[in-house]
């Protein structure tokens, strides 16, 4: 199944403006144990064994002239590497903190692009914002900026953004925040099964390139300071200097953003809880690994585990 543009709206688009992706067989959805527990009836397609990538919407700019992208399912530690990189560069060139450098139009800091891209393709938009690719990485980006793919086991960054939708942002449907966490994970949207869908998508398009890099949540809780200098090496900076970079490995450690996001002085969207009497509403929240199995009983374990035997093993998830 593909999805395609027919309208003559986009017949006139240059070919060179979208990029189409032959993907291998989805995971065999029919092999998950059997459940009781409900299931969204929401109408869904699982991805595409051949899709079109394109972004013909005015957010294009938005997502464009970076110098890299940052990939990730949500909840898999973008705002800790992001937290990080901005007070690295910002210490480096002498500049405030920000979560948002590029405001200082530093040419030496390089500008980039922080996007959930697939995914929010398909849990965020409406139809027509879907045909016109709002929320994925043109594909003139894509082919000029180094990517960095950053991963997290799929259980723990289901758990964390099933916490984030019903405590933390405001936007969320009161249908869905009435839900069990049982049940959405095994909603065919919100659900773990498009996180390992998507997952394997990105890395079917982008594991062939040389500048790319996969860097794993639990790779920067254990090695932080070899993961970090592995992002920055991604990005030009092959030889950090050791005084900005200690600083900023502190400067982003949990309990520093903990605090951060505390102050209610940063940006609302990145680092504000959405209750700051409710710890479980904050965005640098736990970051424990393997904490899903706090909150999933042993039926939910078990269809997880059996989700995740359908994901790329390049990642290193599967025993």
């Amino acid at each position: 199944m593909a999805i395609e543009i027919t309208s003559e709206s986009f017949a006139l688009a240059r070919s060179e403006e979208t990029l189409t992706y032959q993907e291998g067989p989805p995971g065999i959805l029919s092999e998950f144990p059997p459940t009781e527990k409900s299931i969204s009836r929401v109408r869904f397609w699982h991805l595409p064994r051949r899709w079109t990538r394109r972004n013909f919407s005015s957010r294009a700019r938005e997502l464009s002239g970076g110098d890299a992208i940052v990939i990730s399912i949500p909840n898999s530690g973008r705002t800790w590497v992001r937290t990080f990189l901005c007070a690295y560069f910002c210490a480096r060139y002498e500049h405030p903190f920000s979560l948002h450098p590029e405001t200082y139009h530093d040419s030496r800091i390089p500008r980039i692009i922080y996007t959930h891209d697939l995914y929010e393709h398909y849990t965020k938009t409406r139809w027509w914002e879907r045909v016109r690719g709002k929320f994925l990485a043109p594909p003139a980006q894509i082919r000029r900026a180094k990517i960095i793919l950053l991963a997290r086991d799929p259980r723990d960054a289901f758990v964390s953004h099933y916490i984030e939708m019903t405590r933390r942002t405001a936007e969320t449907a009161n249908e869905l925040k009435s839900q069990a966490v049982g049940d959405v994970l095994r909603d065919p949207i919100f659900g773990i099964v498009l996180i390992v869908e998507t997952m394997n998508a990105w890395l079917t398009e982008f594991a062939r390139r040389p500048d790319c890099i996969l860097v794993r949540y639990e790779d920067l809780h254990a090695t932080p300071n070899e993961q970090f200098r592995r992002v920055l090496a991604a990005l030009g900076e092959t030889d950090p200097q050791a005084r900005y970079f200690e600083s900023a490995l502190e400067f982003s450690r949990f309990g520093n953003m903990r605090k951060m996001e505390a102050s209610l002085e940063y940006d609302r969207q990145l680092l504000q809880p959405g209750d700051a009497n409710d710890p479980e509403s904050y965005k640098v929240r736990r970051g424990k690994i393997g904490g899903y199995v706090d909150y999933l009983d042993p039926s939910d374990v078990e269809y997880a585990n059996q989700a995740m035997s359908a994901l790329d093993p390049r990642f290193g998830y599967l025993k």
